[in-house]
């Protein structure tokens, strides 16, 4: 899973990266300090694999993970080259989401590209910018499709979507808000439309709005207000917090967030909600080499499933052997005892994967 970072200057965004990834991202107090694009693999926490690997005394665990791409800070004018230009927006079109570091917070000593705080203002600078990239990338491909569909009818389709895409764009509508066909919706995303992706809001608060989820924070309001407008997920989050705890262990972490009356990191919050909004699932593999766990979406077939271990195990299927991780637990990881209660299950085809199935899949080729 591949999320993008983007924000004005000096909101937090690198901040936010480079505790979440470690990754070491230059940040500091001024625009533009982020030159080039940065790439930060993140693990997934997953406790569940932690005990499949004692169970079966695996050599490794591997958990799935997130890539996040921070791009430097957006101003008015990005899509026509102000700033450090259109290009960086280049960068996150093959992301699945993005992610919207909002500044919520007031400091005198960082000093705002607006001169300002005013959420809203700041989402709309981004959300434009964003929006005309896609109307300058929508133009050259309605020139180009009315061309091509002169000797391929087929290709009507195509240009309608494009013109409705547009017409939205320039009232000053993300493409996510239209209301689109299964049909509509795959030729949309084969545009990579920064507009069309789904997005979840990070407001940055300061430390000691997070205790209470910034409940009582004005800015934090307006921007889960606009958020409700695009059925869009809002994070809240202190980047200057998860700076602090990347640099701790898991128990020093622990406590540090008890301390501060929080019971997640901002990081297990945002794949959170990053799971919630595309749609996203774990299932489980377990032996003697590794435990790990497998990212897909809600509703995929158990042999899509086994595809993403190998495409050969997806072509060979036969049948899946399936466990709920929590059934597993509940007899001691005792597979012999869970079988003969009838727990392990065996299932073909049309199996529909859930979250936490222990799989093992039986193919041949």
């Amino acid at each position: 899973m591949k999320l993008g970072i983007v924000g004005l200057p000096n909101v937090g965004k690198s901040t936010l990266f480079n505790a979440i990834t470690q990754a070491g991202a230059e940040s500091a107090n001024y625009p533009f300090c982020t030159i080039e694009p940065n790439v930060g693999v993140v693990a997934v926490p997953d406790d569940r694999l932690k005990k499949l690997a004692e169970i079966y005394e695996s050599k490794k665990i591997v958990p799935t993970a997130i890539e996040f791409y921070d791009i430097a800070g957006l101003v008015k004018g990005a899509s026509n080259g102000e700033g450090l230009g259109n290009k960086f927006l280049s960068h996150i079109r093959e992301v699945e989401a993005i992610v919207h570091v909002v500044r919520c917070f007031e400091d005198v000593d960082v000093v705002h590209v607006d001169g300002n705080i005013d959420p809203l203002r700041d989402i709309e600078t981004i959300n434009l910018e964003l929006m005309f990239s896609d109307m300058e990338l929508l133009e050259r491909r309605l020139e180009k499709t009315k061309k091509a569909a002169k000797g391929d009818k087929s290709l009507g389709t195509e240009v309608e979507l494009i013109q409705k895409a547009l017409e939205a764009l320039e009232k000053g509508k993300s493409v996510r808000t239209l209301e689109l066909s299964h049909e509509e919706n795959e030729i949309i995303k084969s545009f990579n439309l920064l507009s069309s992706k789904p997005v979840i809001y990070v407001a940055n608060v300061a430390e000691e709005d997070l205790a209470n989820g910034g409940s009582t924070n004005p800015y934090v309001a307006k921007v889960k207000d606009f958020a409700s407008t695009e059925d869009a997920e809002v994070v809240v989050v202190s980047a200057q917090i998860e700076a602090e705890i990347s640099l701790l262990d898991d128990d020093e972490k622990l406590e540090f967030l008890n301390e501060l009356g929080v019971d997640k990191s901002g990081l297990d919050k945002l794949i959170q909600a990053s799971y919630s909004l595309l749609g996203l699932m774990s299932f489980l593999t377990a032996g003697p080499m590794e435990s790990r766990a497998w990212t897909i979406k809600k509703g995929t077939l158990a042999p899509q499933a086994a595809g993403k271990i190998h495409s050969d195990i997806e072509r060979g299927f036969i049948r899946a052997e399936v466990i709920a991780f929590d059934d597993l637990m509940a007899h001691g990881g005792n597979m012999t005892s869970a079988k003969e209660k009838g727990l392990v299950r065996i299932e073909g085809k049309d199996y529909v994967m859930k979250d936490g199935d222990v799989v093992l899949f039986r193919f041949n080729v």
